[in-house]
């Protein structure tokens, strides 16, 4: 089932075709698609974000958010490839990086209660109630930097594979530069079934979320389909993470044309993305 153009979407687009819209800067984000191994294959971690939602209400995602500027904090107990080697996995400078690499799992951590990090680089964090400190965490009351250093801990960069990188479009209200990473399920650990953003958490296999995308049970952004679609063919978590090393990371954007009440919107190499249709002036 293509999915239908904002109601929102196509005066923005107008605008911006115009020359009367200043597109706005989009926020630098990190997402990850949490993997574990099912009867049939990997299944993923989604959340459906509440429908009262400012962006992306009503659509199932990945755990994930904005970089807090404390993610950059240089004391930050680290252990796996270091910030300037993601700089060059990302394209980033080592301090954007380990911003965007700590803002994963962060995010992680305050969505899904899933934490990937430990007391030391071989190990992962002990099972435990850590429902205030993810509180502190999601108020800013905290920085991820004093928590792991209060708990003795060190941020697990190793647990990570950078999958891709997603720009939203310049025409939409809310602009996100997000990067995408897939980890597995530490050993232990229970993903959270309540989540304070999302009204359901599911475990999908890669293969039902796109039939359900497709059947129009399951509502999905551009990203996070995609993403999916293109774990079809893994056969475990940890070959995911895998075949993370061998992806290329390059911004994807998608770019609208307009042609009278003619309106579409493509993205490049994504052409199963596109949404095409007569939108009256």
């Amino acid at each position: 089932m293509p999915l239908p153009m904002p109601p929102a979407w196509p005066a923005r687009i107008r605008a911006l075709a115009a020359g009367e819209l200043t597109p706005p800067v989009p926020k630098p984000s990190a997402t990850v698609v949490l993997l574990r191994d099912g009867a049939d294959g990997p299944q993923a971690y989604l959340l459906r974000r509440r429908a009262s939602m400012a962006f992306a209400g009503g659509m199932y995602a990945y755990p994930g958010g904005g970089v807090d500027p404390r993610d950059a904090e240089v004391e930050l107990g680290w252990a796996g490839p270091s910030p300037a080697e993601w700089g060059e996995r990302l394209g980033l400078d080592a301090a954007t990086a380990q911003a965007v690499v700590c803002a994963a799992v962060r995010e992680t951590f305050e969505e899904a209660g899933v934490l990937l990090a430990g007391p030391d680089a071989a190990t992962t964090a002990e099972p435990r109630d850590w429902t205030a400190e993810r509180a502190a965490l999601e108020a800013h009351e905290l920085s991820f930097a004093d928590f792991l250093r209060k708990h003795e801990l060190v941020l697990r960069s190793d647990l990570l594979g950078g999958w891709a990188r997603w720009i939203t479009p310049e025409f939409e209200e809310r602009r996100y530069d997000t990067w995408f990473f897939v980890a597995t399920m530490p050993e232990g650990q229970q993903a959270a079934q309540q989540v304070g953003e999302a009204d359901r958490v599911a475990w999908l296999a890669p293969a039902e979320a796109v039939r359900g995308r497709e059947e129009g049970r399951y509502g999905m952004l551009p990203p996070t389909v995609t993403v999916l679609r293109e774990l079809l063919t893994v056969r475990t978590a940890a070959e995911a993470l895998a075949a993370a090393a061998d992806r290329r990371i390059e911004p994807i954007l998608g770019r609208a044309v307009v042609a009278g009440d003619r309106m579409t919107v493509r993205w490049s190499g994504y052409e199963e993305l596109t949404i095409d249709g007569t939108y009256p002036q």
